[in-house]
């Protein structure tokens, strides 16, 4: 139930229905941080020709997007070793 609940806000929280446009501009950097944001923006800019280009949200969504695995991978290597199924 948690997890269609949070898939639920996340498609919300994804610029899909209205634009990103509609946000003051510190809110749509900190909305940048969803990384779906920046490429629905992205192909919204390319395929309906919206005026303004989405340089800040693809690059905020960028970042995320590259740093969300990397910390996981380093949280999951740091705790890997309390983990109750694993053996030696």
């Amino acid at each position: 139930m948690a997890v269609g609940r949070g898939c639920g806000n996340w498609m919300f929280a994804t610029p899909i229905a209205y634009p990103s446009s509609l946000l003051d501009e510190p809110w749509r950097t900190l909305y940048g941080i969803n990384p779906m944001a920046g490429v629905v923006e992205g192909f919204r800019w390319a395929l309906l020709g919206t005026e303004t280009a989405p340089g800040p949200i693809i690059l905020v969504s960028a970042l995320v997007a590259v740093g969300l695995p990397i910390s996981g991978a380093f949280y999951f290597r740091r705790m890997e070793k309390t983990f109750a199924d694993w053996q030696l």
